[in-house]
């Protein structure tokens, strides 16, 4: 018997973690021609939102858990009992996280310390509390720590740099290492026969506390990235050299080039356009899009690949990169330096005069670029502002791209892809490695040509393999659904803006809130609102699509330097399409779906150094600003406090709710405010406010600010949805609460919140 919707989201919430469509039929008994309807309903579900499809396959309720989750250990207490939190859980728009208790397995015991990440599978034991059993260790470097070696009242303390450590931990002077008072170290955690790990011992020294070369050495090291590679992996490149012409395609003669900003260093791939010759294909275009050959070099489950895989993807800072493969090949080998023969893995492609990807082709060949161009010199070249090395590639070689790129434009903008409007901000890092400010990344057409070619190559890219139903890692992006999806249809209604109730179904419906936010003093707001919506983008050999670009077939392609996902499919395309040797082995189709798992994992690492890192740039640049005021917004609220992000720099700092006007707070999670219990005051993400400095510390990254002018609050413009709200039936009624007492239950009731 079919269930009703209603049962089937009672069962799945009351398990918290996802079930295949065989286990659901098992659950309720659904057998022969009742599995037609019961799969409608599955359907019916998603649609509208109510449940998930995770990893193209298992359902679960929204913002539930995945059932295969990366948990960093949080706790070990006093009984030896094992605590993790979710390791991409933002408490300052999710709230407090839930927890997790670690159940050991008797058949697979893996010992961990506070600080370690582990994948596990979970379980939902109750409404706040999981349990999980490990899988595997993620990294094991996460039972070291980086500190600074201080000494207190009692003796020497490491004082760990990162935000989340609680504690700081004891060591002995014999445990130094080398180290002096003031050092910026690398330290491992010691067990106590407490197991409460609070003593450490120095294994490394980073370098002094106010050396500007320590902030992205600290960063990496926190993330447990490594900055040199092993030695036997740079003796694996000594003696590579740039393949002959023999079984390849010569595409030396073809004006390829290769665009991109002013201080890159590797320039992994190239672009070609031309209008297509067929009469059957009048508008049309031919474009080649070449990207460096990193399979021929790095071969599977070699040194050099077990280092690329381990590091899963380059990582960005403001004063350095840490590569995925070392400099022989990403800068040297596979960068398809100008006038210089490099070996490819090129995809011709053929679109007619809608944009419409009618056919390809990838080869492997042998080229050799034309000329490295910069975004800034494309576009002057188009703007009628050519330099000396433009002005003979103006016609032939950068206009058809350009002509090629505004087919793809108009065919992005016709499928609905999502059109979010995010500044990137770069810091400017002057000779001493000291943050002199920050730049807003202009945004070029040249960008949108190179991005169009690129999304195009990666979707050719994903439709040959399916194809030829071949193993292939998606980039998926799933449709925003569940509370996160609420709470802006909430918000947005209150600026008069409504989304779809029955759930979103494309990102075209995302876009018309989107153009009409431009219109609005707020629409800086409305586009947070549904960036913090959407869903994260991952890898995964099964297929969703991908949501924020309104594509059904994705993958990563374009970027094998850099990114591990895109020499897997590289590999793929190899076994394939019989391009040679190089390809993808069995071994790695059956682990597609774990090297997914950890690729998307440490895509994640980076990014949350990348972060760390330019807080840290920021803090120090801030730390001789101390008690100056700047204007700012609103980026966060939580029940602690607010964070703002300053205009000028794009500093982010907390204001302690403590330090607010003096009131009761209340955290009104679906209208992202913080409201005075009595005073009806009000504190709303997106508003404008300027924020004194207090505390700038670039060990950390961390900033305090202080709220100026805080009396009468700072709401957004056109927000009409708070006077709606229960504690603001006492708006109007403020009142000096400096010396007042209140009840004893009352005070205990919002001691949270204040």
């Amino acid at each position: 018997m079919i269930p009703t919707p209603e049962a089937l989201l009672t069962y799945l919430e009351s398990l918290g973690q996802s079930l295949s469509k065989r286990e659901l039929y098992d659950a309720f008994q659904i057998h022969g021609e009742d599995k037609v309807a019961f799969k409608d309903l599955l359907r019916e579900l998603e649609k509208k939102g109510a449940i998930i499809k995770e990893d193209g396959r298992n359902y679960r309720v929204p913002d539930a858990l995945p059932t295969i989750s990366t948990v960093e250990i949080s706790l070990i207490d006093d009984d030896g009992d094992v605590f993790a939190t979710p390791c991409d859980w933002d408490e300052s728009v999710q709230g407090v996280p839930p927890k997790i208790a670690i159940i050991h397995d008797d058949h697979k015991i893996i010992a961990v310390k506070i600080g370690d990440r582990v994948m596990v599978r979970l379980r939902k034991f109750t409404k706040d509390l999981y349990e999980a059993k490990i899988i595997k260790r993620v990294d094991n470097a996460r039972a070291r720590f980086v500190a600074i070696l201080r000494q207190h009242r009692n003796g020497f303390m490491l004082d760990p740099l990162n935000r989340k450590e609680k504690f700081s931990f004891e060591i002995s002077e014999h445990d130094f290492n080398g180290a002096h008072v003031g050092h910026i170290v690398i330290a491992e955690i010691l067990p106590t026969r407490a197991q409460l790990n609070k003593k450490a011992r120095v294994i490394e020294i980073i370098g002094e506390q106010n050396d500007p070369k320590v902030i992205s050495l600290i960063a990496l090291n926190d993330a447990g990235l490594s900055l040199n590679f092993p030695d036997a992996v740079i003796e694996q490149t000594k003696d590579m050299i740039v393949p002959p012409i023999n079984g390849r395609d010569n595409l030396r003669e073809i004006p390829l080039v290769t665009i991109d900003g002013k201080d890159a260093r590797d320039f992994d791939d190239a672009v070609f356009a031309e209008a297509d010759t067929d009469p059957n294909n009048k508008g049309g275009y031919h474009l080649i899009v070449a990207i460096a050959d990193v399979s021929y070099y790095v071969r599977s489950h070699s040194p050099l690949d077990k280092e690329a895989y381990k590091r899963g993807n380059s990582t960005y800072f403001p004063d350095r990169v840490i590569p995925m493969l070392p400099e022989r090949l990403s800068n040297d080998l596979c960068s398809l330096r100008p006038h210089e023969p490099r070996a490819t893995l090129a995809v011709h492609m053929w679109i007619n005069d809608r944009g419409s990807l009618l056919k390809y082709r990838f080869v492997r060949g042998l080229m050799m670029s034309h000329a490295r161009l910069t975004y800034e010199q494309v576009q002057d070249a188009v703007n009628d502002k050519p330099d000396e090395k433009t002005e003979p590639l103006l016609n032939n070689v950068i206009k058809p791209l350009y002509d090629a790129w505004e087919i793809l434009d108009k065919a992005r903008i016709e499928r609905g892809a999502l059109d979010l409007d995010l500044p990137e901000r770069k810091i400017v890092i002057n000779d001493k490695n000291e943050m002199t400010g920050v730049a807003i990344r202009e945004r070029l057409d040249s960008h949108k040509v190179i991005e169009e070619f690129m999304i195009l190559a990666n979707v050719a890219a994903a439709r040959a393999l399916e194809d030829r139903k071949s193993p292939c890692v998606y980039r998926i992006h799933d449709r925003p659904t569940g509370d996160k999806l609420m709470n802006a249809v909430n918000f947005l209604d209150a600026f008069g803006l409504s989304l779809p109730k029955g759930g979103i179904a494309k990102p075209a419906q995302l876009n018309h809130i989107l153009q009409k936010a431009k219109t609005l003093p707020s629409g800086f707001l409305i586009n947070e609102i549904i960036l913090r919506s959407q869903a994260q983008a991952v890898y995964a050999p099964d297929n969703i699509g991908h949501f924020g670009l309104a594509l059904e077939k994705y993958a990563h392609f374009t970027s094998p330097i850099r990114r591990y996902a895109d020499l897997l499919m590289h590999r793929s395309l190899i076994r394939t399409y019989n391009l040679g040797d190089g390809g993808m082995d069995d071994e790695e189709q059956v682990k597609l779906a774990e090297m997914s798992a950890h690729i998307s994992a440490t895509e994640r690492v980076s990014a949350e150094a990348e972060r760390n890192s330019v807080d840290r740039f920021t803090a120090a640049y801030l730390r001789d600003k101390i008690g100056m005021a700047f204007e700012g917004r609103i980026a966060g609220v939580t029940r602690f406090g607010l964070f703002v992000k300053l205009r000028d720099t794009g500093a982010d700092g907390l204001i302690p709710i403590r330090s607010l006007p003096n009131d009761y707070y209340h955290h009104d999670e679906r209208q992202h405010a913080l409201v005075g219990r009595r005073t009806g005051r009000v504190f709303r993400l997106g508003a404008t406010v300027m924020a004194r400095v207090l505390e700038a510390d670039p060990m950390t990254g961390s900033m305090i600010f202080e709220m100026m002018n805080g009396e009468n609050g700072a709401d957004v413009d056109g927000y009409k949805g708070i006077t709606n709200h229960p504690i603001h039936k006492q708006k109007g009624k403020r009142i000096n609460d400096s010396n007042r007492k209140f009840k004893k239950k009352d005070r205990k009731k919002n001691s949270k919140t204040r």
